[in-house]
């Protein structure tokens, strides 16, 4: 059973390590709202978000002043628009109509941000999926709270490398509308191999067709607290390195479950599941990075940071799994860039790389993260970094993503600033040489041959 009890045991870990529920997500499936005539989709659209999730904000409120437990973001993701819009939407421009409602009810609900503009071409892409992706870059730059997610490959369905293509240029597309801002739109836009139908993190959260009519989806995060349990333990074997971090990510995990069952239950929507993921942010002690350090690194990226992560990542699971019985999502660790200042410095120090970055999301819970490249960086450029995640993705069974930033007008040396959680991030050199011939192909690279289970 949970209790207050539980909690209080953690009121160290909230004052002074920055404990904190990420997020709690409303997932709303609007598969009851879909209609042939665009004005009363995008009608139906809002009056189903803002009447589910009216009381979502004053709900995360009130169980903050209960517990004690920051919760920093209240958030919705919704099924993917793709599907919904498909009898409506006749052009890319119907498509961001229906976006400017998704953001208008965000706001009506006091919502941080809301996910779900979304598209799964794994396999292929109907006309409305390609509508839609075709409308990103205008729907992301028009809008505040709106996030975009691609889903391009699934180790059951191979890779689909024209939807690859195509992302490469939307992607520069985005960067290009909101050029005086950092081109900060493109840090609401990922794309995804296996993406989860129950993901509460943006930008990538969108409402499975799998799951109920709505659902309370959990994210937590504690990279200080494991930090500072490391930091008790230093100089002992692995074994006791283990150990430490399964138990703290056990407490972690515990304050989630029970922020989501009072979420639940206050709100009466069904449970869904607690992503136990380690997710930083720019705030000093509050970083993925500082573990890999204090696990035996002089920075994030240094030889044996690979073997760090894993260890990390597995140990977080293993202690998750035991404080509840709904871990789900992403759940690991996040290595964004701009979001975790350890992570910012290791690249300013020369020690951490793209390529190292790659190597290191074949053992974390998601991918490229909040990367920051040149603006002159080719789109072939960027769908083949995307199609190698892709990949990584497709072949070890697991979720993998891309989110990077093409700052229009800088290049290597300069920084974007995006401010609060996305915090700030060093531009970061990619490589060159050419991968136009590759990428120009089209079609499908086939799934794996262990796809092929039954």
């Amino acid at each position: 059973m949970l209790n207050i009890f539980e909690v209080s045991e953690t009121n160290k870990m909230i004052e002074k390590e920055n404990l904190d529920v990420r997020t709690i997500t409303l997932g709303i499936s609007l598969l009851d709202c879909i209609d042939s005539d665009l004005n009363k989709l995008n009608e139906k659209v809002y009056r189903k978000i803002t009447t589910v999730a009216k009381d979502l904000v004053a709900t995360g409120e009130e169980i903050e002043k209960e517990f004690g437990i920051p919760i920093v973001n209240k958030r919705i993701s919704v099924t993917p628009m793709a599907l919904i819009g498909g009898a409506a939407c006749k052009t890319p421009e119907d498509f961001t109509l229906l976006a400017h409602t998704m953001d208008r009810a965000a706001k009506e609900v006091g919502v941080n941000l809301i996910g779900g503009y979304s598209a799964l071409v794994s396999k292929g892409m109907t006309h409305a999926d390609e509508l839609l992706i075709r409308s990103i870059p205008k729907a992301l730059a028009e809008t505040e709270r709106v996030c975009s997610s691609v889903n391009l490959g699934s180790t059951k369905t191979g890779i689909n490398m024209d939807g690859v293509k195509l992302m490469g240029e939307i992607i520069k597309e985005t960067a290009e509308l909101t050029k005086d801002n950092d081109s900060i739109a493109c840090m609401k836009l990922v794309v995804f191999c296996n993406a989860p139908d129950d993901n509460p993190f943006m930008a990538g959260a969108f409402h499975g067709v799998t799951e109920a009519d709505a659902i309370i989806n959990v994210g937590v995060s504690g990279p200080g607290v494991v930090k500072t349990a490391l930091t008790k333990v230093r100089g002992e074997n692995f074994e006791v390195l283990c150990e430490t971090i399964k138990k703290t990510a056990f407490k972690v995990t515990r304050v989630g479950q029970l922020v989501a069952q009072e979420a639940s239950r206050m709100l009466n929507i069904p449970f869904g599941i607690v992503d136990l993921s380690l997710a930083p942010t720019p705030a000093i002690g509050d970083s993925v990075a500082d573990i890999l350090c204090e696990i035996g690194l002089e920075y994030a990226g240094a030889p044996g940071t690979t073997a760090a992560l894993a260890l990390l990542n597995d140990q977080v699971k293993k202690g998750g799994v035991m404080a509840s019985s709904y871990v789900g999502g992403l759940s690991g660790a996040f290595i964004p860039v701009s979001e975790d200042q350890g992570m910012i410095d290791a690249v300013s120090a020369g020690a951490l790389t793209l390529e190292k970055l790659e190597a290191m999301t074949c053992v974390c819970s998601v991918g490229l993260d909040m990367i920051a490249i040149p603006g002159k960086t080719k789109a072939t450029t960027i769908s083949g970094i995307i199609a190698d995640e892709m990949a990584i993705g497709m072949v070890n069974q697991k979720t993998t993503a891309v989110r990077v930033i093409p700052a229009v007008g800088k290049d290597v040396g300069d920084k974007v600033e995006f401010g609060g959680l996305f915090g700030y991030a060093p531009i970061m050199p990619v490589n060159e040489f050419s991968c136009d011939a590759f990428i120009n192909r089209g079609g499908r690279i086939p799934a794996p041959i262990h796809s092929f289970k039954n």
